[in-house]
């Protein structure tokens, strides 16, 4: 019998340059440094004094050039030195967010989101049926309709409408979603950075729809105080706030921009750690750190169930541990009829991902 054969170990050739080497690392300390390019190019010196990233051969100002070169990063266009990340730098981060989170994807041009309901559709199955008239003629499974023919004669091969086979196909619905991030303080209290992967979520979210999902529309809304609509070119930028929550007014803007798009299949997905500690109350802030407030919450409440009237469903990530706050979540998904998930940081964007590509109503 055979047993373990062992040989010389070789590592795998690295032919990249030391540019290509450094730059995933400069990208992820920008993602970290919301955007700060002084910021994370001081971090790259740090961590060259524990791990040696460059020489006399390749120093951080050779580093710094060829960013310029490569146009990743540019002088400040104000008065002042400094420098800024560029529109191809924000690219790369999104496309680094979609690899790092859901791995890489071929795009599709096509909506993606299949119903529970066959067709005239966008995909086709392995299904077929009689032909039925009104079909269109590149529906027409010909070498199956050709086979039918023959069956009655191949000395006299004549084909009719009786012989025809139609290839059944699925309707592709798009879908206007809203990611909600929660950017109040308790992202990053106790030393735990929970905003970066909020934000590389919502990044790779917005090129995953890009690439496979092109007819989906992808908006965003950033909650603490208050609520706020910021672009993709801002989610790199994003910094938590001396903030507390208030969900009510992410939710409000979110349906409100829902309400705008002209799509039947509509949804909030929420990525949050905390509790709601804030609303408005007659043009005043209401707030409460401790516990949970019993106004706030009833407010929060009738704000999801308003979703749910509005056919509006919101899955919430929950990504804290605290019992209290999942049996809060527990409500307010009950109150949605909508989905919840409690996940710690790592399984965050496989979550993200899983239900985005199923989460779908019929029509």
């Amino acid at each position: 019998m055979l047993g373990h054969r062992f040989s010389a170990y070789f590592a795998p050739q690295d032919d990249r340059t030391p540019f290509e080497k450094l730059l995933p690392l400069f990208l992820e300390l920008l993602t970290h440094t919301s955007g700060d390019v002084e910021e994370a190019l001081d971090w790259m010196k740090e961590v060259d004094k524990e791990q040696a990233l460059f020489s006399e051969d390749y120093t951080i100002e050779d580093f710094k050039n060829d960013l310029r070169k490569h146009g990743i990063i540019g002088d400040r266009p104000t008065k002042g030195k400094g420098m800024v990340m560029t529109a191809k730098a924000e690219k790369l981060i999104r496309e680094r967010a979609l690899e790092q989170v859901f791995g890489k994807l071929k795009r599709t041009e096509r909506g993606g989101h299949s119903l529970r309901r066959a067709g005239e559709g966008d995909e086709t199955t392995s299904d077929r049926r009689a032909y039925r008239f009104g079909d269109r003629i590149e529906q027409v499974a010909m070498s199956d309709s050709i086979r039918n023919a023959q069956q009655r004669g191949i000395d006299d091969l004549r084909m009719s409408e009786d012989d025809l086979e139609v290839v059944e196909s699925e309707h592709q619905s798009a879908c206007a979603t809203v990611l909600m991030i929660d950017i109040s303080h308790s992202m990053i209290l106790y030393g735990e950075d929970r905003i970066t992967p909020a934000k590389k979520v919502a990044m790779a979210l917005a090129e995953l729809i890009a690439r496979r999902y092109p007819k989906d529309t992808l908006d965003f809304v950033v909650f603490g105080n208050d609520a706020w609509q910021v672009s993709l070119k801002d989610l790199p930028y994003l910094q938590v706030g001396p903030y507390h929550t208030n969900t009510v007014a992410g939710l409000e803007m979110a349906m409100d921009i829902l309400r705008r798009r002209k799509l039947r299949n509509r949804r909030i997905v929420m990525i949050t750690d905390g509790k709601p500690s804030c609303i408005k109350r007659d043009g005043e802030y209401h707030m409460n750190s401790f516990g949970l407030d019993d106004l706030i919450v009833s407010r929060t409440l009738d704000a999801a169930a308003r979703a749910r009237k509005a056919e509006i469903p919101i899955t919430t990530f929950m990504i804290a541990q605290d019992p209290y706050l999942q049996q809060f979540i527990e409500r307010f998904t009950e109150a949605n009829q909508g989905r919840a998930f409690y996940t710690g940081l790592q399984g965050l964007a496989d979550m993200v991902f899983r239900d985005h590509a199923s989460n779908r109503r019929t029509s």
